[in-house]
C-alpha cells in the first residue's frame, strides 16, 4: 500500500506541477517543459532535419513560404502583445524551409523551426491556404502542444507502473489483461482525444492568426475539402485518429470563419489579400 500511494502522490506533483496557462485560452495546461528544455532539442532536430533532406531555396514557392511565415509570425506578435503576453516568442529562432518531399504535410517544431513539403503545395492550390497551414502549425508551437503531449506521455507510462504495481499479486497472464486494458484505454479515451483537441485549438488559433496577417480565412474550409479529397477517403474512424475527420474540421471552420474575421478587424484588418498565385 504503501508504494501504491506514493506512486498516486507522485502523479499529483507531476500533474500539479506542470500546470501552465495557454496564453490562447487563458486555461491551465499539463506541460512540465520549459521552452529552455524544449528548443536547444528542437533546433538540433531541425539541422539535423534539414541536412538530411533536400531543401529548396531561391525559388517562388520557397520565397513564399518565407513570405507566409513572416506574415504569420508579425501576427503572433501583435495578437499576444495585443493581449499582454509581451515578450512570449523572444526565444523564438524563426526559420521557414520548403523540402522536397512528395508527402502531403507541414510543421513547426517549438521555437518556430517550420518545413513545408512539396507534396503540400498542390492540394494547398494558393498562398492564402499556405497561410491557413502556417497558421495552424505555428499555432501549435505557440500554445506549447510539443510540451503538452510530451508531459501526457510521461504521465501514461506513469500510470501504466501503477497498474503494475496495484497487479502485482495477480497471475502474470492477469496482469497483462490489466496491462492491455489499461494501454487500450489509455489511448482511445486519454491521448487520442488529448491529440483531436490540440487539433482543433490550433485551427482555432491559426484561423486567427491568418485573418489578422491579412488572409481570407473562408479559404481554410476549402482547403481541409481539398485535403478530403486528396486522402481518397483513407482515413481511420475519428475516435481512432491523432486527427478531428475532415468533415469535422470542415464543419468547425466555416463556423470559426466570423470569428477569425471579427478578431482581425480589431487590429485594423478589414479586407484581405487575394488568394495568390495557382500553385502547382
Amino acid at each position: 500500500m504503501k508504494i501504491k500511494n506514493s506512486i498516486v502522490i507522485v502523479l499529483l506533483l507531476l500533474v500539479v506541477s506542470a500546470c501552465k496557462t495557454n496564453p490562447f485560452t487563458g486555461k491551465k495546461s499539463m506541460n512540465m517543459y520549459s521552452n529552455a528544455q524544449l528548443f536547444p532539442m528542437a533546433f538540433q532536430q531541425y539541422d539535423q532535419f534539414l541536412g538530411e533532406n533536400k531543401v529548396i531555396t531561391g525559388t517562388k514557392d520557397a520565397e513564399m513560404i518565407t513570405r507566409v511565415g513572416e506574415r504569420i509570425k508579425i501576427a503572433a506578435t501583435r495578437w499576444l502583445n495585443a493581449n499582454g503576453h509581451e515578450g512570449y516568442l523572444k526565444d523564438y529562432k524563426w526559420e521557414y524551409h520548403l523540402v522536397d518531399d512528395k508527402k502531403i504535410n507541414a510543421w513547426c517544431m517549438p521555437g518556430g523551426k517550420i518545413v513545408f513539403y512539396t507534396g503540400i503545395l498542390p492540394v494547398a492550390a494558393n498562398e492564402t491556404a499556405i497561410a491557413a497551414i502556417m497558421g495552424h502549425e505555428v499555432a501549435h508551437a505557440l500554445a506549447d502542444h510539443g510540451g503538452q503531449r510530451m508531459t501526457a506521455g510521461v504521465l501514461q507510462q506513469a500510470g501504466a507502473v501503477g497498474v503494475m504495481v496495484a497487479t502485482g499479486n495477480k497471475s502474470a497472464q492477469e496482469q497483462q489483461l490489466w496491462m492491455q486494458a489499461y494501454g487500450t484505454g489509455s489511448q482511445i479515451g486519454g491521448m487520442l482525444p488529448f491529440s483531436r483537441s490540440h487539433e482543433t485549438e490550433a485551427d482555432k488559433i491559426g484561423l486567427i492568426l491568418m485573418a489578422i496577417a491579412g488572409y481570407n480565412p473562408d479559404e481554410a474550409p476549402k482547403l481541409w475539402e481539398r485535403m478530403k479529397a486528396a486522402s481518397g477517403g483513407k482515413a481511420p474512424p475519428e475516435i481512432l485518429s491523432t486527427h478531428p475527420s475532415s468533415d469535422s474540421r470542415i464543419k468547425n471552420l466555416r463556423q470559426l470563419a466570423p470569428f477569425g474575421k471579427a478578431e482581425a478587424k480589431k487590429f485594423g484588418v478589414t479586407s484581405f489579400r487575394p488568394l495568390g498565385r495557382k500553385l502547382p
